[in-house]
């Protein structure tokens, strides 16, 4: 196997314990907060990787000191809402489409210009869902087209704004809030349906002035954060390919330690389950000097899957699981129909189209919607030569349905972008797999 291809075969048992590396979108935000914070705060259990260090790289740039002290540990010296220097260079995003957008969110409001750029696939992904709500804030920010990275930021003082989401996206809604922290008055953000909460949860452990009621979110900004310890959990996006690969291998046992299990993130564990799945959990006792994240550890056991309709209130709590979904679908007895999902087409490939392309490539029968597919379950797989399109989650996600094949092996290639979230994933596979 070469460092941009992974090989996969069919896999006759699935069992064992992991302890899946930490959360991401967490990771991000640990970074961001402590930098803004006054004071030392430690994060451990960080996600080294390419995404997560290339958010925890540019603070540094930003003049935040910030050294490795253990694996997966860092200490963050922490400046102050007001506290950062102008970089001297571009800050690099790579791949990451919620460092971009986050980062973004924090420059808005600073006394100094600077520039973010991302790689070939970011710089495909669009902006405006930050770029517009932002700017009613009094934001300056030119994009290539009007849409696309690089993002040209003038920093300016911002006035707050009382923004409704057009779709629930915790990302635009983690920019807003971000700016508001360093803005006079009170933001609100107003959600359709509920998005992933971790920035809500972070910014009161941090000391923020923040209130949640129901959809509506509000910040009263100019108040100074606290430094504060993060222990970050296994990211939940990243256990959700080992679940369903369990979930859907007859006499399969996993258990997943240490794994987030945020009410906003968990939908993976509550479709399998209306799936057919076995799935046991056992959240831990968190004490007050704790990030308010809910952790535990998740036992599930194979059986037989059986497809179900994935719509409206499912689709912001899964976002990031439904390639891997998808493949659940396939794997399971009837029909599995993904809807109202139509954000897929702009992540870091257009989702629905990747995953269709390929599941058809082994054998499956896929008819893709604009906002989503239908899937035939239980169609044998074939082994084939497929393209991940550099997108992690369709790499990951295919090597799952690599385990159950038929015959033949299954090629991925261009999958070199799987370090993005999940260094060290193809150890991982191997461990569960005999």
């Amino acid at each position: 196997m070469s460092k941009n291809t992974l090989h996969v075969k069919s896999c006759e048992k699935i069992q064992g314990e992991l302890r899946i590396p930490g959360d991401k979108s967490i990771s991000h935000r640990a970074v961001i907060l402590s930098s803004l914070s006054c004071g030392k705060s430690t994060i451990s259990n960080f996600l080294m990787s390419a995404d997560c260090l290339n958010t925890l790289n540019a603070f540094r740039q930003m003049g935040i000191s910030i050294q490795q002290v253990g694996n997966a540990e860092f200490v963050v010296n922490g400046k102050g809402l007001n506290g950062l220097s102008k970089p001297s260079a571009p800050l690099d995003m790579g791949n990451s489409g919620t460092g971009m957008r986050l980062v973004a969110g924090v420059l808005a409001s600073q006394n100094f210009d600077s520039i973010v750029v991302g790689d070939e696939s970011l710089s495909t992904r669009p902006m405006k869902r930050i770029t517009v709500p932002l700017s009613v804030m009094g934001a300056h920010i030119e994009t290539r087209n009007g849409n696309y990275p690089p993002l040209d930021i003038k920093g300016r003082q911002l006035a707050p704004i009382t923004y409704e989401l057009p779709i629930a996206s915790a990302q635009v809604k983690s920019a807003i809030l971000l700016a508001a922290l360093n803005t006079s008055g009170t933001t609100t953000v107003i959600e359709p349906v509920q998005s992933r909460d971790h920035t809500e949860r972070m910014l009161a452990f941090f000391g923020a002035d923040i209130q949640r009621r129901d959809t509506s979110i509000s910040v009263m900004g100019k108040k100074e954060l606290t430094a504060r310890d993060v222990v970050v959990p296994g990211d939940i996006s990243s256990a959700a390919f080992f679940l369903v690969a369990a979930a859907a291998k007859p006499g399969a046992s996993l258990l997943l330690k240490d794994v987030g299990l945020n009410p906003t993130r968990h939908g993976i564990l509550e479709l399998l389950k209306r799936m057919g799945s076995n799935i046991e959990v056992r959240e831990y006792l968190l004490n007050e000097n704790e990030l308010s994240e809910p952790r535990g550890d998740i036992l599930i056991t194979g059986g037989q899957l059986h497809g179900i309709t994935i719509q409206g209130a499912d689709i912001p709590i899964v976002i990031d699981e439904l390639p891997i979904l998808a493949v659940a679908g396939a794997l399971a007895d009837g029909v599995t129909v993904i809807k109202d999902a139509k954000e897929l087409r702009v992540k870091e490939s257009d989702r629905i189209a990747a995953m269709a392309l390929n599941l058809r490539a082994i054998g499956c029968e896929i008819e893709e919607f604009d906002d989503g597919m239908k899937i035939y379950g239980k169609i044998p797989f074939h082994g084939a030569k497929i393209d991940s399109f550099g997108d992690h989650r369709i790499a990951m996600a295919m090597s799952i349905a690599g385990l159950f094949l038929h015959d033949g092996t299954l090629i991925i290639n261009n999958t070199k972008n799987i370090d993005t979230s999940f260094p060290d994933y193809e150890t991982y596979l191997t461990t569960i797999c005999s």
